[in-house]
């Protein structure tokens, strides 16, 4: 049985779990959910992911949602330890990549998915734009590229010197940050993070999966 996403190549959940896909080579499916007419809010959707959200993962039977668990599972079971993931034999690599994880989960995405929604997104949709809160989690998000440019100026990428799952995860929204016309990630101000993003945001898989979103 091959491998099923449900989700849409224009979501930028889907994307990070396609790029994981693209990484590691393995044969899939994307079956297409029709967000527009509100699909993933349908209870048969629902009976997969109870939270109304995409994408969702079918391996042979098994089932499971959220993307970061879902590239956690794939690289796991389809030759990622050791590539995109630890071998939890090592007890010190395995803390690095959980540090690294933790750091883009608290520290970057909750900030970068705001401004990008705001900025970006409800523009986009016609919806209106929060301008205050995107000032005040641009200048969160600003505060933290100095922890980022910290630990990159020590290693290649955030987990040590190979790429690791933690730095694939940033790319869906740090992508768009240019868009909502912040440039922290390309700046000469940090210039470990302009190296690191461009050896990331240039990798073939993430260039293959990134299809730009049209409103």
């Amino acid at each position: 049985m091959v491998l099923k996403i449900h989700g849409t190549p224009y979501a930028s959940c889907t994307k990070r779990v396609l790029t994981v896909v693209e990484e590691l080579k393995i044969p899939h499916e994307l079956v297409l959910v029709d967000v527009e007419n509100r699909a993933h809010k349908s209870p048969e959707h629902l009976a997969h992911q109870p939270f109304g959200q995409i994408p969702y993962l079918e391996d042979d039977g098994f089932e499971i949602f959220e993307s970061r668990a879902i590239s956690r599972y794939l690289a796991l079971k389809y030759g990622g330890i050791g590539k995109l993931i630890p071998p939890q034999s090592d007890v010190e690599a395995t803390a690095k990549f959980e540090q690294a994880a933790s750091v883009e989960a608290f520290d970057f995405d909750p900030l970068a998915t705001k401004i990008v929604w705001e900025a970006v997104f409800h523009p986009g949709l016609g919806l209106p734009s929060d301008t205050a809160a995107i000032k005040a989690q641009t200048a969160l998000l600003e505060g933290k590229m100095d922890g980022y440019e910290a630990l990159l100026s020590k290693t290649k990428f955030l987990a040590g010197d190979e790429v690791s799952l933690a730095d694939l995860f940033h790319l869906s929204y740090g992508s768009y940050l240019k868009d909502a016309g912040i440039d922290f990630l390309e700046s000469p101000r940090w210039p470990s993070v302009a190296r690191w993003w461009k050896e990331i945001s240039s990798r073939p898989s993430w260039v293959k999966v990134n299809v730009p979103l049209v409103f």
